[in-house]
């Protein structure tokens, strides 16, 4: 048997997401409520958690792509003793370049996005789209908060 994950039902006045990040890779066990990805908004970053115990059998979206409420995602099935095993070995072996990418990339954007202050999702975007230390960019929002403002005014310098 296989469970269909969706995306959630986004926050009023929002029609998509943008996959940020992959926290399992296809082949891996997961448990109910486990954070399978992250889905960022223009208001706010999602986790989307595992409905159900299982082996990530496939991954249906990538990093950057836009999803909407309702969207099947990925695919889980169930971690049955002998069957989890060979879907499990199966699925990762073709795909351990592309996870020492990803771990990579993703590895990268958290050293990028690391500081004292939470970053804004847009904040966020803009610091990893462009490369940049937000430890190194002067903060002018309340309490030392890095504005969007602050990241445009230091990349036009």
């Amino acid at each position: 048997m296989s469970i269909e994950v969706k995306v959630p039902q986004l926050p009023e006045s929002v029609e998509d997401a943008t996959v940020m990040a992959w926290h399992k890779q296809p082949g891996e066990t997961v448990n109910r409520e486990d954070n399978l990805l992250d889905l960022e908004t223009d208001k706010v970053v999602l986790e989307v958690p595992a409905p159900g115990p299982g082996v990530l059998a496939e991954v249906r979206v990538k990093q950057g792509d836009v999803v909407r409420a309702g969207d099947v995602i990925a695919i889980l099935s169930e971690a049955t003793g002998e069957a989890a095993a060979p879907a499990a070995s199966g699925a990762t072996k073709p795909s351990e370049a592309e996870e020492a990418e990803t771990a990579a990339g993703e590895s990268t954007a958290a050293k990028e996005t690391e500081s004292d202050s939470p970053l804004s999702p847009a904040v966020r975007r803009l610091v990893v789209e462009h490369g940049l230390d937000p430890n190194a960019i002067p903060a002018s929002g309340r309490g030392g908060r890095l504005t969007k403002e602050d990241v445009l005014e230091h990349l036009s310098q």
